[in-house]
């Protein structure tokens, strides 16, 4: 039994008012509630001519609400974007647009982009702001930070390239690396290094590094594979045979999953290079940093001193040796701090011979001994009979990072790490279109990333506020920012105990089976 349906009702007159027609429990009402959207004029003050005169521009409010459209639902385009608002009700709701009012072109914020946002912070202070309202919310936990980078596969085809030879640059703590290369090279009785004009010094006990002493660049030239369409991309190697033009994004986000900072550059630049800027961006506005979690690309000498002479504690996996099979290992060498030397697995000892100019200490064993050793096939082939092990100038902070991974609460963190910023990665690639970008050039990708982690902070934090004023959402934010858990807060043992009646505790269990989902929490079972 059916019926036909009957179109001649989609010919009739109704009196219908947008307000009504956009669901109450939509997320465009949410985040239109979150924050208050007329932060937006104060910020685009200046770019804007004061003057009465002349044909007036789209409203700054209406034009960055497309842009947030856009990267909400992760749109392709503007073009697309624009289709979809003209379509859809709860945009138009959104951006304040009636039901026959003509949208904006979509050529419109990319003029706007070129004449007025283009070589401006006006992204990054939409950015900050809608941060700033979490951090007032008290939604923000900042005690530890889990920071890491993700590729941005860029507009541009690997096959049009071009080899360049550019300048090698030094690195960015050049000048703190030297003056503890020459004051250990001075308490050994060495000679200052001579400084390096582009080729190798005469020095017989110096091995000359890539990069020049002082700071800006070195003589030294590199070969790179610059990209025809997009020359501000750089060539990744996506595993061990394919290889991509990319963008990557180094990122920090903190225990709730909030991006605190973060820096784009071209995807042949190392993830340890951009720490640097990732995590002095995120501590100028969250000092409170206590913790910094990484993974192994991350663990390097000079990452490791600075995170613990701020007094923070870094916390980053064991990272083995890549040592040849059948070989030894280098933690099969015992370093003597006592008579600073190395023994060797067949108790020979190696000496101390020179720092070199990449911060290494060079402990060189006796070639006589060696010639004659048992154990010479598994420690070296060399032609001369001579092991030599490396130990870095700064080695004490590498033992120190050591010391922290076995610690429990390091442990823990490092645990979440996957749940954490990974997860950030994952929802901006899948639900947000950060997996490519479309647009060309370092500024332009950087305005996508920035706006794609502004609608991230902007969604969770709508719908925490949302979750917070519920009726039950005071004692349930309560007891979240005590446990920092919405598993705990949800969990059937919880409401069982503070109500005493299954009844009541099924109701609430239900109730925020709901919220967790809602807030993406999966499971909210007790672990003890």
């Amino acid at each position: 039994m059916y019926r036909k349906k009957d179109k001649s009702k989609q010919t009739q007159i109704q009196m219908l008012c947008i307000e009504d027609m956009v669901p109450q429990d939509h997320m465009l009402r949410e985040i239109e509630s979150a924050i208050d959207w007329n932060f937006i004029y104060d910020e685009v003050k200046g770019l804007y001519k004061e003057t009465d005169w002349g044909n007036p521009g789209i409203n700054p409010v209406v034009l960055f609400k497309i842009v947030f459209i856009q990267y909400l639902y992760g749109i392709r385009s503007m073009r697309q974007t624009i289709k979809e608002i003209d379509m859809n009700i709860a945009y138009r709701w959104f951006i304040g647009y009636d039901l026959t009012e003509p949208v904006p072109h979509f050529s419109t914020f990319g003029k706007n982009y070129k004449r007025r946002f283009e070589g401006t912070n006006i992204f990054e202070r939409i950015f900050r702001h809608i941060l700033e309202e979490a951090v007032k919310s008290g939604f923000v936990d900042a005690s530890a930070i889990f920071i890491d980078g993700t590729h941005i596969r860029a507009n541009a085809n690997k096959k049009k390239a071009v080899k360049e030879l550019v300048a090698v640059e030094a690195k960015r703590y050049q000048q703190e690396l030297d003056a503890e290369i020459e004051r250990d090279r001075e308490e050994h009785g060495k000679k200052p290094l001579k400084e390096k004009k582009g080729k190798k010094d005469d020095d017989d006990d110096d091995n000359s590094g890539e990069n020049g002493t002082g700071g800006g660049k070195s003589e030294e030239t590199k070969e790179v594979v610059k990209s025809k369409t997009d020359s501000e991309c750089g060539m990744f190697h996506k595993g061990e045979h394919e290889k991509q033009f990319a963008y990557v994004a180094g990122t920090a986000c903190d225990k709730r999953n909030f991006i605190l900072g973060f820096a784009v550059a071209p995807g042949n630049v190392h993830d340890s290079v951009m720490f640097d800027d990732v995590y002095r961006n995120t501590v100028a506005y969250f000092p409170e940093v206590q913790t910094v979690v990484a993974d192994s690309a991350y663990r390097t000498p000079w990452i490791a001193k600075q995170l613990i002479d701020d007094g923070r504690t870094p916390s980053m996996p064991y990272k083995a040796p890549m040592t040849p099979d059948g070989y030894f290992k280098k933690y099969e060498y015992v370093y003597d701090e006592y008579y600073d030397c190395y023994i060797c697995p067949n108790n020979q000892i190696l000496r101390y011979s020179t720092t070199n100019r990449e911060g290494y200490r060079e402990y060189k064993s006796n070639p006589e001994i060696c010639q004659n050793c048992p154990c010479r096939e598994q420690c070296t082939k060399s032609m001369s009979c001579q092991k030599t092990v490396t130990r870095h100038v700064w080695e004490n902070y590498m033992e120190q990072l050591e010391d922290f991974r076995h610690t429990p609460w390091v442990k823990d963190l490092y645990d979440k790490r996957k749940q954490k910023i990974e997860r950030v990665f994952a929802d901006a690639k899948v639900k947000h279109g950060l997996r490519y970008t479309q647009l060309r050039g370092l500024a332009k990708v950087t305005m996508q990333v920035t706006l794609t982690f502004a609608c991230m902070n902007l969604k969770k934090l709508a719908k925490w506020k949302r979750i917070s004023s519920l009726p039950v959402g005071f004692f349930f934010s309560w007891i979240y920012k005590t446990t920092h858990s919405f598993a705990f807060a949800g969990s059937e043992w919880f409401w069982s105990t503070v109500c005493g009646c299954r009844t009541a505790t099924a109701v609430f269990c239900a109730y925020f089976e709901k919220r967790l989902e809602t807030a993406g929490e999966k499971s909210y079972n007790i672990v003890v």
